[in-house]
């Protein structure tokens, strides 16, 4: 992000703060609840959001060496993510042209041959098939044609991408658009390395789980002995990028940067800055620290979902957390800015928000949401003034199912 930019972020967050006010869209809406446990939306859903539209699966970090892979089967299709000797990214259906049975089954790992175990048909991490078990019994076949099925798959600024079908369209200049592929541009996660993950599989549709990462509304109340002692809550400083959205929030660190010269103003000394990529991800970065949020639809129940969570650390970050753990310094209380004492903590001290705040908070909340939509007596909630990334969101997937706009209150 330019510094122009992070100096005018930080000052209106700043105003925010001190004049007591917050975002405001000046506008409420009405939210349907029958859109988070519809049957036949939640296939609309499946078919428009996961089925036919380019995916994030992950980082550079996740093939960090050429011969790297990674597997995942989280919108309908196995796949097979590898990275050959050249550095080439790719992106397979994970199923053998034989009788499509898996050819990989472990999360990742590094492999340049890939076996399947039903018949021991074998493929190159390029996709090439290469030796067929017994081929004078099974016939004659040609291999150049037989390789494993290629998905679209473009490696951008450090990030995976794939499109599920194999015709689909993987243009990232049109997915992104020009603004926020430029401000991508200068977040440089390149050298982010995968250092863990994190799986919350709840009982709240995926909207729901989405719908947690879209206010500062609740950081004072359901967070006051958790996130809400790092960051201030309501305030917000939000752009609009088509489809996706920046969303930045005041930490108590804002207030420091008050006493430093706007050249050494750094938005990550005072903030945490998301980004919502249409339709599921949320992406939080920094210099030295990158997550990546995947939330996806239980493909059988429309009330559950599941959201995947991969932490990323450059090498310098990954050898000062080794330093202090070899020092004998350790985070007790990943909340306390001021015991914390500057301490960057292991991932297992971001692992620990995502478990407290998010999954035993948020998610909790989520799944009294839920319940209460599947009872069918709560026909809609309301979205506020201050909660302009929610109307986002929601105004964006019914405009791509083609449904009519959310109700406007008053």
């Amino acid at each position: 992000m330019e510094h122009a930019l992070q100096v005018e972020i930080l000052k209106e967050l700043m105003d925010q703060l001190d004049e007591g006010r917050n975002v405001d869209a000046g506008v409420q809406f009405r939210m349907p609840t029958r859109d988070y446990f519809c049957p036949d939306m939640a296939q609309k859903e499946r078919d428009a959001f996961f089925r036919s539209h380019p995916q994030l699966i992950g980082l550079s970090g996740d093939l960090q060496e050429p011969g790297s892979y990674l597997t995942l089967d989280d919108f309908g299709i196995p796949i097979l993510a590898t990275r050959d000797k050249s550095g080439q990214f790719h992106a397979f259906v994970n199923a053998c042209r034989h009788r499509s049975v898996k050819v990989a089954n472990e999360p990742r790992g590094k492999k340049n041959v890939f076996m399947c175990p039903f018949h021991s048909w074998s493929y190159a991490n390029t996709g090439n098939l290469l030796n067929i078990p017994d081929e004078a019994h099974f016939g004659e076949i040609d291999k150049s044609c037989h390789g494993l099925v290629e998905l679209p798959a473009v490696e951008w600024n450090g990030m995976l991408w794939v499109h599920p079908n194999v015709d689909g369209k993987l243009d990232i200049d049109e997915l992104m658009g020009e603004k926020l592929a430029a401000e991508l541009t200068l977040q440089d996660v390149t050298k982010h390395r995968f250092v863990g993950e994190k799986i919350i599989e709840m009982n709240l549709n995926w909207k729901f789980a989405n719908d947690t990462f879209g206010e500062t509304y609740h950081f004072g109340k359901l967070h006051k002995d958790t996130l809400g002692r790092i960051f201030v809550g309501n305030n917000l400083h939000f752009e609009e990028f088509g489809r996706h959205h920046r969303f930045v929030t005041a930490n108590v660190g804002l207030q420091v940067l008050r006493e430093m010269p706007e050249e050494d103003w750094r938005i990550h000394y005072g903030t945490f800055v998301l980004y919502h990529l249409f339709p599921n991800i949320q992406y939080i970065v920094d210099p030295g620290t990158a997550t990546l949020v995947r939330i996806y639809p239980d493909l059988n129940n429309p009330g559950r979902s599941i959201t995947k969570i991969s932490f990323y650390r450059t090498d310098e970050v990954i050898a000062a957390a080794e330093a202090e753990k070899a020092a004998g310094l350790e985070v007790e209380d990943v909340y306390d800015v001021e015991g914390r004492q500057g301490l960057i903590g292991g991932v297992e001290t971001s692992m620990e928000v995502f478990s407290s705040t998010v999954e035993r908070e948020d998610y909790a909340m989520g799944e009294m949401q839920q319940r209460a939509a599947e009872s069918g007596m709560l026909k809609e909630i309301v979205f506020g003034r201050n909660e302009p990334a929610l109307h986002h969101f929601h105004r964006n997937y019914r405009e791509a199912l083609n449904m009519p706009p959310l109700e406007k209150v008053g």
